[in-house]
């Protein structure tokens, strides 16, 4: 006699969390608040970034990744900015290299030592001026070096060209409204951006010209766009370099930073069947339910192909 099961199994019924210990957390950390929609953090193989507090200007913290614990106060941060920092990011070329935005209308790059800090650093290697408005956003180029995006109030698009300091582009009028996100595609022909009207658009740089757009979407909430595969689209487009000295081919990132290496894709998982209630109604998943779902899972870097 067989008997009907009641309570469904599952591969994770008896998975447990195990929390991590203090001693390999960063503790006692003055994260900022400046209501900016941003990570305020930042990691690469070496180093970890995170935007702090700061009177008279912004700063943010550089630790090493070995270096876990209680964080002094007095440890030295990057304060070259006059206005608070709203966002960072590791050049995925070289660990040692991050840029910042800020509230002061500049992007500033900066060189870290090998060993991390050891005294304030207040000299930037770079500053690129060209917004008129705070700079919330900013992106390296994920395969050709020294190329950096940045996205402002301004809703302008300025690509740099970090070596020599000046604009590669400047894309004025593609965006109504205020940019949420931008994320370079994984060879770097084209980029996707969020914007507050409620639609993504996908940019190519080079003609300038916004190549796709969705159309609005209901009841959206500010949103963020990972990073998408390669945009489809004629070859002679995309193996045109940026006229920039500095740049060098479409190839996979470099093997000593593997967090720029990989990339994300959006898939929609299947369609999760009406479940019957009792009274005989049946109860469905509406178009906020998980068919419209975007889940990310990560893809295996272009080398490993």
């Amino acid at each position: 006699m067989s008997f009907r099961k009641v309570v469904r199994q599952s591969k994770f019924r008896h998975v447990f969390g195990q929390p991590v210990k203090t001693e390999q957390c960063y503790d006692d950390i003055r994260v900022s608040r400046v209501t900016w929609d941003s990570t305020f953090c930042a990691v690469n193989p070496s180093f970890v970034a995170i935007i702090v507090e700061a009177s008279g200007g912004g700063a943010f913290l550089v630790l090493p990744l070995h270096k876990t614990g209680r964080i002094d106060k007095s440890y030295p941060t990057v304060c070259g900015h006059t206005g608070p920092v709203l966002d960072i990011d590791w050049c995925p070329h070289n660990d040692h290299v991050i840029a910042s935005g800020s509230e002061d209308c500049t992007v500033m790059v900066w060189q870290i030592p090998e060993n991390g800090l050891s005294q304030p650093l207040t000299e930037p290697v770079v500053v690129l001026e060209g917004h008129s408005k705070r700079v919330g956003i900013i992106t390296w180029h994920p395969t050709a070096r020294n190329v950096l995006l940045s996205a402002g109030c301004d809703n302008v698009v300025l690509i740099w060209n970090v070596g020599t300091a000046e604009e590669l582009y400047r894309l004025e009028g593609l965006h109504p409204d205020l940019i949420y996100s931008v994320s370079w595609s994984r060879d770097g022909s084209r980029f996707c951006t969020a914007c507050k009207d409620k639609s993504v658009r996908v940019v190519d740089p080079r003609r300038g010209t916004v190549v796709a757009v969705s159309p609005p979407r209901r009841n959206c909430h500010p949103a963020r766009v990972p990073r998408v595969p390669s945009c489809p689209g004629p070859q002679e487009e995309i193996s045109q370099p940026y006229p920039c000295p500095l740049v060098l081919p479409a190839v996979p990132v470099s093997p000593a930073s593997p967090w720029g290496a990989g990339t994300v894709l959006l898939t929609t998982p299947p369609r999760v069947p009406p479940t019957r209630r009792r009274s005989g109604r049946t109860r469905g998943h509406g178009q906020c339910g998980p068919s419209s779902w975007l889940t990310a899972r990560s893809l295996p870097p272009a080398s490993a192909a």
